[in-house]
């Protein structure tokens, strides 16, 4: 299960914009603010919840479940920087081993 307040946390940890979280998860704008606004109540899970959360993750992200009498949280796993870079690098194609490196 993931919150409202979660959702907020892992956006501002990894530093998006509310238009490139919808993007990412193919979500409106406006549907990803209501499940922000939602606050510290848990949202069910379901395909829209899911989709947030993947998207998160992908921007660097990691939920952490609440165990050991400590609460639910999230942080960051790698920073918005190097989420650019390993998009970048897996954006580059080609067949491995198609380079002239010795």
């Amino acid at each position: 299960m993931i919150s409202g307040r979660l959702i907020a946390a892992g956006r501002a940890l990894t530093a998006i914009s509310l238009d490139d979280l919808a993007t990412k998860s193919g979500l409106s704008t406006q549907e990803i603010a209501r499940m922000e606004a939602a606050d510290a109540a848990l949202l069910p899970a379901d395909a829209t919840t899911e989709a947030v959360r993947k998207a998160l993750e992908h921007f660097g992200a990691a939920f952490i479940a609440e165990g050991d009498g400590m609460g639910a949280g999230v942080r960051l796993r790698f920073s918005r920087l190097d989420a650019k870079q390993i998009g970048r690098l897996e954006g580059e194609g080609g067949a491995v081993g198609d380079d002239d490196v010795p």
